[in-house]
């Protein structure tokens, strides 16, 4: 008889490349996941893997097992999501992944949401409340759908520029939570800073703060540009908006910041929309479709379009 636990590390070698990175994602020891490997290959009677120089490859047969253990796993998880659950008392551990904004503006405010309904349900004569735990990690958005993919989180946040695509997998779903505007922050002595409005052609010549190269947020500002056939004159690169801010507001660069979970801007510091076209992202959410029916995945979605529909960014 083989082993759910044994299939699991084998689809997670073969989507991590090594036992190293699968025991990473699993939250297991390298030892731990080459035991269940062991068992698998003893439970299967195939050779699954084969040492590569310092690393290992799926055998053929290995390969196949993956891909039957991807299926199986899906359709366990699709069990245990509707017919193993109350649809009454969404509970467990889901594990939510999202970008750092999100995070802020709309996971933030969906777990206060959550916590005030568990204290409400707790008191006498309530309904029964919820047991449900939410776990966060804040990702980029290919990383979010990524670890989604994967198993490694149930439920992810991301954000799909106009500019540049996001690709969800086949096995997801995306749902679309609302619009993001990035507006250009500008030192209020900045000549722009008064305009109600600027457009890509006024802002060919700034010196800018971007989020590192290759990350959506800085591919969204190249596109800016592109159908100038211009390329921003970045200057600093920083992964924190915040950061963003404080440099507009010393001086030293302009920024392109979405709304979504930004602080309120300090003395100094305007923001003004950037038009045809507009800046905009599509915030969202994706989750397996093996989860469709999960009454965790519904409640907490219900909550982030709660939150997302009393926000001001679009």
């Amino acid at each position: 008889m083989i082993e759910i636990a044994a299939l699991r590390a084998l689809v997670a070698v073969e989507h991590q490349g090594s036992v190293v990175a699968a025991s990473e994602a699993m939250g297991f020891s390298p030892s731990a996941v080459s035991q269940q490997i062991k068992k698998l290959e003893k439970q299967s009677g195939v050779t699954v893997l084969e040492r590569h120089g310092r690393g290992v490859l799926l055998t053929d047969r290995g390969m196949a097992l993956a891909e039957y253990g991807r299926r199986i796993l899906g359709e366990l998880e699709e069990l245990q999501a509707t017919l193993l659950a109350d649809p009454a008392k969404p509970s467990g551990v889901l594990r939510l992944v999202g970008f750092s904004t999100a995070c802020r503006g709309l996971v933030g405010p969906m777990l206060r949401k959550l916590g005030t309904a568990q204290d409400v349900a707790r008191t006498p004569g309530a309904a029964a409340g919820s047991g449900l735990e939410i776990r966060v990690v804040a990702e980029d958005p290919r990383e979010a759908v990524q670890r989604v993919a994967t198993g490694e989180a149930d439920l992810g946040v991301v954000h799909n520029w106009h500019s540049v695509p996001l690709a969800i997998p086949e096995n997801m779903v995306h749902e679309d939570l609302c619009l993001d505007t990035a507006d250009v922050l500008l030192n209020s002595s900045h000549p722009l800073a008064g305009r109600t409005a600027v457009e890509p052609s006024d802002l060919m010549d700034e010196r800018w703060i971007s989020t590192p190269a290759g990350a959506i947020c800085n591919e969204a500002l190249l596109a800016i540009l592109a159908g100038l056939g211009r390329v921003p004159d970045i200057r600093i690169y920083d992964p924190d908006f915040s950061t963003h801010i404080t440099m507009v507001q010393q001086g030293v660069a302009v920024a392109l910041v979405p709304r979504l979970g930004r602080p309120e801007l300090p003395a100094g510091v305007v923001a003004v929309p950037v038009v045809n076209p507009m800046q905009q992202r599509q915030v969202g959410i994706v989750y397996r479709k093996t989860m469709m029916a999960s009454p965790s995945i519904r409640h907490v979605v219900g909550l982030l379009r709660e939150v997302a529909g009393g926000l001001d960014v679009g």
